[in-house]
């Protein structure tokens, strides 16, 4: 329903529906932090430039910091919180606690959310095509070789993974 002030916005968040009446001005990143209380999603530039706001909406990266929420209308979006299924991390977030692939955080739940939008269109990327990938996701802490290195550990896994099947 529609009303002056926004409209009645339905969704999948990290797979639990959600309903809530949201300003037709609002950014996912407002919904997602301030209304729904899932706060792994950062906020930094908010131009759509260092990729720390990213989320999956179905399956694709979007910046959350430029995307209205009523973008997301009828559609599946994941945040860092729907990754690990209660304590067990997801093999992305082992390869990169793993493999050293973060400094202080705040850059982290982009990066990861990018590597597993990155691994479902390229299961097994060579370096050039994780950096092409990633170009969007800034670290300002550390250079970018350990990130690689989970990613391209996370990869190994997830084609083990898929191996074993």
């Amino acid at each position: 329903m529609s009303s002056l002030h926004g409209f009645d916005l339905r969704m999948q968040v990290n797979g639990q529906p959600v309903e809530l009446e949201v300003g037709y001005n609002e950014l996912l990143i407002d919904v997602l932090r301030d209304r729904l209380g899932l706060t792994g999603t950062k906020r930094s530039c908010d131009m759509e430039v260092c990729g720390v706001c990213t989320v999956l909406v179905d399956g694709q990266m979007v910046s959350g910091c430029t995307t209205l929420a009523w973008e997301a209308r009828g559609k599946n979006v994941e945040t860092i919180e729907g990754l690990a299924e209660g304590d067990k991390l997801h093999p992305i977030q082992e390869a990169f606690v793993e493999h050293n692939g973060f400094q202080c955080g705040f850059c982290t739940p982009g990066m990861i959310l990018s590597t597993k939008a990155l691994l479902k269109e390229y299961p097994q990327p060579d370096k050039a095509t994780i950096q092409w990938y990633l170009h969007g996701n800034i670290c300002r802490c550390t250079g970018y070789k350990k990130i690689i290195d989970s990613v391209e550990a996370a990869a190994q896994a997830q084609a083990q993974t898929a191996g074993a099947d």
